[in-house]
């Protein structure tokens, strides 16, 4: 092998490849090879070529790595007086994300990095091995710049959500003022998207549109936390701006419905080819932790909308960075099947940040799914079958894990 050969990994006797690819394709007694970071062959381990390591799952289950498109890992402190005061009857609020800004203003730069580098560890140890966290602790243009290029260091996506909460004591017109123009300025260098709290208690519709009009003038792919707490703009805005992913999506009316799956109606799902729609991102640990009604995933899928499921780790609502529980939420409590839960918290997950898609020729492989040419983020359970995340539920089943090619679990 020359120097420049990356070193390649056959992974034999798999019991079931679960591929989330666009064929949908559940693989028994397979294997899999990659080379570098490239998955480079996928079939029976009977036809597997030679590589240089090999590893011998088994009959253990291998599906690809998590992709958590929605989570909020750049904060200190906890919120753990306003949990126990909402599990004896209080309601949630977005207020209390006040809590968490002095708590993160309060430490140092080393110290927030340290915090978002635990939960990372955190996450990948669990099998995520792609990761999204959003700004939106700081709530001022200091403190959101240093989140943002704290974030862009240790995880795939940043989202800039200055528009997280009014800061106390702000006009609510000036502080949108300011995150439309110089807060957006002194994040952009490390961020790709722009999110908006659009939610009573949040941002109005007004402001929210000012703020993804001003992110996507600056070029900054869109999302939208809306309808968590009760039916409002937040989806029909996500809708007339093409946003990449709603989040939340608690409560949803038929048009809300309708509106999200028109958008993918000029998409084939079985080439993955055409316009993509809007993401319908679930958040299932925070809806049980907020005491919402679970997201109707099952309904959405039925009219043809794409979700994606995500741990929205964060210190109020769901301080949890644990992908297998969404998933085993989903299939026990939202009616999803266990295909579709993995499918929704993998190659959902891509879809909503655009990674989907990616080759040789641009070098942005794909994540979320297994093939030819996509990144070699593999998920190794200690069952024979993904069904068992449901089937043994609390059960920590993560056997090894590898990011990018290079096991890290």
């Amino acid at each position: 092998m020359s120097a420049t050969t990356p070193a390649s990994t056959l992974i034999t006797n798999i019991g079931e490849l679960m591929t989330q690819d666009l064929e949908h394709r559940v693989l028994k007694d397979a294997a899999v090879v990659f080379e570098g970071e490239r998955i480079s062959w996928i079939g029976s381990r009977h036809d597997a070529p030679s590589a240089d390591e090999m590893v011998d799952a088994e009959g253990r289950a291998v599906l690809p790595g998590w992709v958590d498109s929605h989570s909020h890992l750049v904060f200190a402190g906890d919120r753990t007086a306003e949990f126990e005061a909402r599990m004896a009857g209080q309601s949630y609020s977005a207020g209390g994300i006040a809590v968490t800004t002095g708590a993160t203003r309060s430490v140092s730069d080393d110290e927030l990095t340290r915090l978002v580098r635990d939960r990372v560890k955190e996450a990948v140890s669990q099998g995520t091995t792609y990761l999204e966290s959003k700004t939106g602790y700081g709530l001022d243009v200091d403190n959101e710049a240093r989140s943002a290029r704290i974030a862009a260091a240790e995880v795939d996506e940043v989202t800039y959500l200055g528009a997280h909460l009014v800061p106390a004591g702000s006009d609510p017109e000036e502080y949108t003022d300011l995150v439309c123009g110089a807060m957006l300025d002194a994040v952009l260098p490390h961020v790709r998207w722009a999110d908006v709290f659009c939610e009573r208690g949040a941002f109005t519709e007004d402001q929210s549109r000012r703020v993804l009009t001003a992110a996507r003038n600056a070029g900054l792919g869109l999302r939208v936390h809306g309808n968590q707490l009760g039916e409002g703009p937040g989806v029909a805005l996500a809708v007339e701006f093409a946003a990449a992913s709603v989040d939340h999506v608690n409560y949803l009316s038929d048009k809300d419905v309708a509106a999200l799956a028109e958008t993918w109606t000029g998409w084939d799902p079985t080439t993955g080819l055409g316009t993509k729609g809007t993401v319908a991102t679930c958040l299932p640990a925070c809806d049980l932790s907020t005491r919402q009604p679970l997201a109707p995933g099952r309904g959405l899928i039925d009219a043809g909308v794409q979700i994606a499921l995500a741990a929205n780790c964060n210190p109020g609502t769901s301080y949890t960075t644990s992908m297998a529980f969404c998933v085993t939420t989903a299939v026990l409590q939202m009616h999803l099947s266990v295909h579709e839960a993995v499918r929704a918290a993998t190659y959902g997950g891509a879809l909503a940040l655009g990674r989907e898609f990616g080759n040789d020729v641009d070098g942005e492989r794909a994540v979320g799914s297994l093939a030819v040419g996509h990144r070699a983020d593999l998920h190794m359970l200690k069952a024979p079958s993904a069904t068992h995340l449901a089937y043994r539920p609390g059960i920590p089943l993560t056997h090894s894990v590898w990011r990018a090619g290079v096991r890290v679990v």
